[in-house]
């Protein structure tokens, strides 16, 4: 009688039944080729295993709730978005009378224009937010002052910038872009809106200023609530509220003070909401009441000038 003949039993990867393999996924048992090996700590892992994993690894988190994040790809982008500004600008300066911030004008029938009267004849019609230009609240943070401007020309760009790059490396890093993002524009509309309630309706005003003194601001808040030595930075502080009084009497000084309050108020409430699932949702619930309440100001101040 012949020995009956045993066949081995051959093993092949689950995901590629064609291919043999004698090595198994030390997270499922399951058997993979080399395609699907993944290097483990121990074993290895087979891809849809590494899926899971990645989905149950838990993001990293700055102290105020955001991701983290080593480049600054919002501040960035934000100084690109100024520099084409300019150069938009420059090259057409029409945009400046539209998009600048200004809280009541007129245009009369040549394209000129005017000091806001509430009466005027119907040949004129009204710009600025009274006309409901509402963006120039916004816009107005992108715009800066000509090269052939006294006493700043192109320096007050170059300034801005210059500023906006070296707090942006800092800030942004701690409160990840969304929050960052959020930050800056409404710090650039908070220093709008207290132009419009301080300073003169017809006159109008630009830059990028007040935005960078949101960051300033902001740079202050997360510095007590780190716990960080507080002497270099209230020395920060200091100059920065030395230059805020004493440039008021060649810039905006009112749009300084808005952004510099506003973005210490909205990293108020960044920073010191509670941790937890309600986090995300009071922080935005408290950027959206600051707006509401610019809105509302905004609001009263045309009815003042508008009588």
């Amino acid at each position: 009688m012949e020995p009956e003949a045993t066949e081995s039993a051959v093993t092949t990867c689950f995901r590629h039944p064609k291919v043999e393999s004698h090595v198994r996924c030390t997270r499922c048992d399951r058997y993979i080729c080399p395609d699907c090996m993944r290097e483990a700590a121990v074993g290895h892992h087979c891809v849809e295993c590494v899926k899971e994993g990645a989905k149950s690894v838990r993001q990293a988190r700055t102290v105020v709730g955001g991701r983290v994040s080593a480049v600054p790809l919002v501040t960035y982008v934000l100084i690109g978005l100024n520099v084409l500004a300019y150069v938009g600008e420059v090259v057409r300066p029409a945009i400046v009378d539209r998009f600048d911030m200004l809280t009541a004008g007129l245009v009369g029938p040549d394209g000129g224009h005017y000091v806001y009267e509430s009466s005027y004849p119907s040949v004129f019609h009204a710009e600025g937010l009274v006309g409901g230009q509402w963006e120039r609240l916004l816009t107005s943070g992108f715009l800066h002052a000509q090269p052939t401007d006294l006493p700043f020309g192109l320096l007050h760009i170059v300034m801005n910038m210059l500023a906006l790059w070296q707090l942006g490396r800092v800030v942004e890093p701690v409160l990840g872009r969304v929050r960052y993002l959020a930050l800056y524009l409404i710090a650039t509309v908070g220093g709008s809106v207290t132009e419009a309630l301080l300073a003169d309706p017809s006159a109008g005003a630009l830059g990028a200023s007040g935005a960078v003194f949101g960051l300033v601001g902001a740079y202050y808040v997360l510095a007590r609530r780190a716990g960080s030595n507080m002497g270099g930075v209230n020395r920060f502080m200091a100059y920065m509220l030395v230059w805020l009084v004493g440039s008021a009497y060649f810039t905006s000084w009112q749009g300084h003070l808005g952004g510099l309050l506003t973005g210490a108020a909205v990293t108020l409430a960044y920073a010191y909401a509670p941790r937890g699932p309600w986090r995300d949702p009071i922080q935005a619930a408290a950027c959206l009441a600051l707006l509401a309440l610019l809105v509302v100001l905004t609001l009263v101040r045309i009815s003042e000038v508008t009588g």
